[in-house]
């Protein structure tokens, strides 16, 4: 069995202590932010980024450079056979696409998934991975396995501000304007690789409760889970600079939960990356299926 390392970017939610903890490495993605360049989790704390956010600074996000991605993967192949690399979905950025060209100078033994998720699911993707290359998975025995079950797993987003997505152009200021005056809070999806729209209601309560039905939807119908098909699913939250309400999410989706085959709740940050278009105050649910236990890699 070949040793395999696996790689992914900060966009998955994994800190840099957490990765070392894991065994696995994680790339930093960088911004620029009033011309000077920043790293996620390394000269760029999640508290220093809201507070350059909330006095509107000007903030660029990017992607690793070729030569990191690169660099990163020959320091890594000195120890390991093969490498696992798990970057943001594809949909959302082209650094998934950029990575495969990359791959192409490595003879097979850089395998780069395509599985078209991001934060907390992308961070279940890793934690996946490495479970696969422990049991004797390949490197791209993983990437298939992870590219097969890309799409069992959903993520909800309730923003607390329209101000981000205004400023990006994504919304015209007299939508924003009339929404804020009622108290509206959009609530975006993720779904394979695009960022939609969802549903929007009146206040926290009532977002809370769309995409806690959304989940239990998902779990029963497009996951299959019900009194004869139990199907085993992890849930996670996730925000930007919320913590306290993530904390109060967890414990009302565990008691929404209660009775549901649920291996845990995570709950963790959104990355820089997607809080920059959507600003402080939102919350996230997730859902995602759990891979089978015990399963072993074809021969």
């Amino acid at each position: 069995m070949g040793k395999i390392a696996i790689i992914t970017d900060s966009n998955s939610g994994i800190t840099q202590s957490q990765a070392r903890e894991l065994g696995i490495r994680v790339l930093p993605m960088p911004f620029t932010i009033d011309g000077r360049d920043y790293l996620e989790d390394i000269n760029l704390t999640q508290k220093e980024f809201f507070e350059l956010l909330s006095k509107d600074a000007d903030i660029h996000t990017s992607q690793p450079s070729p030569a990191e991605v690169m660099d990163t993967w020959k320091e890594l192949l000195r120890e390991y056979d093969e490498i696992v690399h798990i970057p943001m979905s594809s949909g959302l950025s082209s650094s998934c696409a950029n990575a495969l060209t990359f791959a192409e100078d490595f003879d097979g033994r850089v395998q780069v998934v395509n599985n078209q998720r991001i934060s907390v699911t992308q961070r279940q993707s890793v934690i996946d991975a490495m479970r696969m290359a422990e049991t004797g998975f390949s490197a791209a025995q993983i990437k298939d396995k992870l590219e097969e079950t890309k799409f069992d797993s959903s993520i909800y987003i309730m923003l607390n501000t329209l101000k981000y997505l205004k400023k990006g152009g994504r919304i015209t200021p007299a939508a924003a304007a009339f929404a804020e005056l009622l108290n509206l809070k959009p609530i975006l999806q993720i779904q394979g690789e695009k960022l939609d729209a969802f549903s929007k209601c009146r206040g926290i309560k009532q977002a809370k409760n769309i995409m806690i039905n959304a989940i239990r939807n998902d779990i029963e119908h497009r996951f299959k889970c019900n009194d004869s098909i139990r199907t085993k699913i992890w849930l996670e939250v996730a925000h930007t600079d919320n913590e306290e309400a993530a904390e109060q999410f967890v414990q009302e989706i565990s008691e929404a939960f209660d009775g549901y085959p649920v291996k845990c709740i995570h709950a963790d940050p959104l990355s820089l990356s997607i809080a920059c278009h959507i600003g402080p105050g939102a919350l996230a649910v997730a859902c995602t299926k759990v891979l089978p236990e015990g399963e072993q890699p074809e021969s």
